[in-house]
């Protein structure tokens, strides 16, 4: 066994809490023999392994997270895995959309995530299985895992290959099972062909509900005119609980210059069939499309949140970049289109941040795209900090749900409240309930849709809906019963029971919630009943 790595664990223990500098400084004390540092993951690999042996003490997960590799990426109560389809048509002509050999159309190979895909082939089980083996070396909890399915348009793919899609990434999470030491390299053999029946998909979907790595949450990401009643069906089949749909702008004469291939009136119904089934909505809207101007851009953020046929859940805000094998590059080599300056982006972006609802989450503000492959436009991937700030300097507030997580904050459980947030779509009334601390850090929310019509799947009529339970704070394992983080204190339960009592005033018959696999046997805990595609419970 290595010495020099024996000693380093030691002095990581005598020398907590355990700060960057620290870390750094015995990393450079006890090197490899090449003189190379060890790596995060290969410290905390060795921990693992070595725990309650040559000295060092017995396993302390405690110890692990403050070493660990990007925190903050469980710090939001689950462990995302994106995963990629293959490359396949999209019904899409967009100007701006790069369609490289190979790849998904809209994505690069140097992106991270095409890249990890590349290098599984595209196979799904691989992907997913590989993904989770490099979180947990890194010491991330991996029982509740976000499972992201991103590449294209999700509903053009045909429909055999989704249904197994979706089971290999079961399968794989069912497969993981992690001892104290690191997850083994698995024999995989791919099953022959890219389709499987729903039978098989269901059988795996039942066996995660109880597995060590579960489905917490589901997402896949298509096009507003793909949205039609039977595929709002298929996507609860399949699993899904999250749709991202890529909106790009509100306006019909900028999307059909740009050649979106669809307009407002597609957009608006996507949505009312999206939140009338319960999905959360996750919208794409883009800066500095070809036909608009910062004038425009403003106008048409602000028009996401005041006009109720849209009102999304969380949003993605792509600033249009140039690059090449693109329509839009010959508009620009004519001088009729040209990127915003650096200046006239950070104001913009810090218009659309203070303009951004209580009950919205921006996911991103700027997409990661490896600056060699922009000709044109903003490549500084730090700029949403850049932009938070400049809001913070200003003295302004931020109340998008993403600045407002506790993450690994310290809160006094006694002094947080509830708070309520209700507005308007064309289908329903949303409430929007979150437990906050007195500086209005969020703990947990719910959402919670009180439909004003009957309901096209027939399971959810007389139903509420609850839409997504989510409690922050770093993500703690499914077992926990008492944690320093938000998660585990009952809030979740808290929420869901004043959902049921609002329910029950609006004279609602049931309550639905469009659970995740991983998330059912919670929800039946709570008297949730099993249907075909919800659970649901009586109110009375």
């Amino acid at each position: 066994m290595d010495k020099n790595l024996i000693k380093l664990i030691k002095g990581l223990e005598k020398n907590r809490p355990i700060t960057k500098k620290k870390l750094y400084n015995l990393q450079r004390e006890y090197t490899k023999e090449s003189g190379d540092l060890y790596s995060k993951v290969d410290i905390i690999t060795a921990y693992k392994q070595l725990a309650g042996d040559y000295g060092i003490g017995q396993y302390d997960p405690s110890l692990v997270a403050e070493i660990r590799k990007k925190p903050s990426r469980t710090t939001s109560g689950v462990t995302p895995v994106t995963v990629l389809t293959k490359a396949y048509p999209c019904p899409g002509q967009c100007i701006f959309c790069p369609e490289p050999d190979q790849m998904p159309k809209s994505y690069l190979p140097s992106e991270p995530g095409s890249q990890r895909a590349e290098r599984n082939q595209f196979d799904p089980y691989l992907q997913t299985y590989n993904r989770v083996q490099t979180l947990a070396n890194m010491g991330h909890p991996i029982d509740k895992i976000e499972l992201i399915i991103l590449g294209g348009t999700w509903s053009a793919y045909p429909k055999d290959y989704q249904i197994w899609f979706i089971r290999q990434c079961f399968r794989a999470l069912n497969d993981i099972q992690p001892q104290k030491t690191d997850l083994k390299p698995i024999d995989y053999h791919r099953d022959e062909g890219e389709s499987a029946d729903w039978n098989s998909l269901i059988k795996a979907q039942k066996e995660n509900e109880t597995a060590l790595a579960r489905n917490v949450g589901l997402v896949v990401e298509t096009r507003p005119d793909s949205i039609r009643t039977d595929e709002v069906i298929r996507l609860r089949k399949l699993g899904a609980t999250k749709v991202q749909l890529g909106i790009q702008f509100l306006d019909d004469n900028i999307l059909a210059v740009n050649k979106r291939g669809h307009g407002i009136k597609e957009i608006s119904k996507a949505f009312s069939l999206l939140r009338s089934a319960g999905f959360k909505i996750q919208a794409h809207w883009m800066v500095n499309l070809f036909g608009s101007n910062p004038k425009k851009d403003k106008e048409n953020y602000l028009k996401i949140f005041k006009d109720n046929r849209f009102r999304p859940d969380e949003l993605k805000i792509y600033p249009c970049s140039l690059l090449a094998d693109t329509e839009l590059l010959n508009l620009y080599q004519q001088n009729k289109w040209q990127p915003y300056s650096h200046q006239q982006l950070v104001d913009i972006l810090r218009f659309c941040l203070i303009n951004t609802p209580r009950y919205c989450r921006l996911n991103r503000v700027i997409r990661d795209i490896p600056s060699p492959e922009i000709i044109a436009g903003n490549k500084q991937t730090n700029l949403r900090e850049l932009v938070e700030d400049k809001i913070l300097k200003s003295q302004q507030k931020l109340v998008e749900i993403r600045s407002r997580e506790i993450r690994t904050e310290e809160y006094d459980l006694a002094k947080i409240k509830l708070k309520t947030t209700e507005y308007q779509t064309t289908k329903s009334k949303e409430i929007f309930l979150e437990y906050v601390t007195p500086k209005d850090d969020l703990l947990g929310f719910l959402r919670l849709s009180l439909p004003k019509e009957k309901a096209e799947i027939e399971e959810l009529n007389n139903c509420s809906i609850i839409r997504e339970v989510h409690i922050y704070g770093q993500s703690t394992p499914l077992n926990t019963e008492k944690s320093e983080s938000a998660q585990h204190t009952g809030l979740g339960t808290k929420l869901i029971s004043t959902a049921k009592e609002i329910s029950q005033q609006q004279n609602y018959k049931k309550i639905a919630v469009i659970s995740a696999v991983g998330t059912r046997k919670y929800y039946r805990k709570l008297d949730f009943s099993d249907g075909d595609l919800y659970q649901t419970k009586k109110v009375s």
